[in-house]
């Protein structure tokens, strides 16, 4: 996916325990805490599954490294389960007072092996709002230069026309230009120009003119840009170093400008 993406700066994390144990100290853990429960809870789901599941719903912003990372994994969550409580205790169907106990005892085991382990993750987010859409659209002459480019560079059939199919690769090649990311990369955007294709009727392959292709290109990414205007999407990416990095500071400072890894991320 991140292949795709901006290149937005990446911060790098120290992630130390002392956020976790913020928030688990916070007056918005109760809260959380019931809210990720409704999520996780299912049917007679054990407090150990449901435990393990939760720690999932935790991000960077709450203090907690990718949950799924395998040094992670190994070092912070299965000994922290494993000190947690006794194994009979833990497969028990989990009802929400034992989660809401057993929760906030496990995060607070879990910031203390960060605490003696602290875990480095590289972190960047991004934004797309349509305002890269807005730009092009509002520039004539440049989406013009841009319109024959794309133009230019389709496949011809008889008489100078083309098939509707060829939209998709023109969309795509202009995405770079719109700050939008290519197709395949993010969900929620892909949903978004789905839909601006189907309100364009610009997905049944039928040959068009050079006109024609130009005039539903203009519609599909106007089509975007409004839906991106009401609904924003932000796309986050996490990943753990696992090459040791000693430093006191809590948050480093932003590399230069590089490709985002891909890794899973809440």
């Amino acid at each position: 996916m991140a292949a795709g993406l901006q290149r937005d700066p990446i911060v790098i994390l120290r992630m130390n325990g002392e956020d976790l144990n913020e928030f688990a100290d916070s007056s918005t853990y109760e809260t959380e805490a019931v809210a990720i429960f409704s999520q996780v809870e299912s049917g007679n789901a054990s407090l150990r599954q449901c435990l393990s599941a939760a720690l999932r719903h935790l991000t960077v912003d709450h203090g907690m490294p990718p949950a799924s990372d395998s040094l992670v994994v190994e070092t912070v969550i299965e000994p922290a389960l494993q000190e947690l409580s006794s194994a009979d205790q833990l497969d028990r169907p989990a009802s929400q007072e034992a989660f809401f106990q057993e929760f906030r005892k496990y995060l607070g085991i879990i910031a203390r092996r960060l605490q003696e382990r602290p875990v480095i993750v590289a972190h960047s987010e991004n934004t797309f709002d349509g305002a890269g859409v807005r730009k092009i659209l509002s520039n004539k002459s440049e989406f013009d230069k841009l319109l024959d480019s794309l133009w230019g560079d389709v496949p011809k059939e008889h008489k100078d026309r083309t098939s509707k199919k060829y939209l998709w690769v023109a969309f795509d090649r202009m995405a770079a230009s719109v700050n939008l990311p290519p197709y395949g990369a993010v969900d929620q955007v892909d949903a978004v120009v789905n839909e601006a294709f189907k309100m364009a009727n610009a997905d049944d392959g039928k040959p068009v003119d050079e006109a024609e292709f130009k005039k539903l290109l203009t519609e599909i990414l106007g089509a975007v840009m409004l839906q991106l205007d009401g609904n924003v999407i932000a796309v986050s990416s996490n990943t753990v170093l696992h090459e040791p990095m000693s430093t006191p500071s809590s948050l480093l400072s932003p590399s230069p400008p590089s490709p985002m890894v891909s890794s899973p991320s809440e």
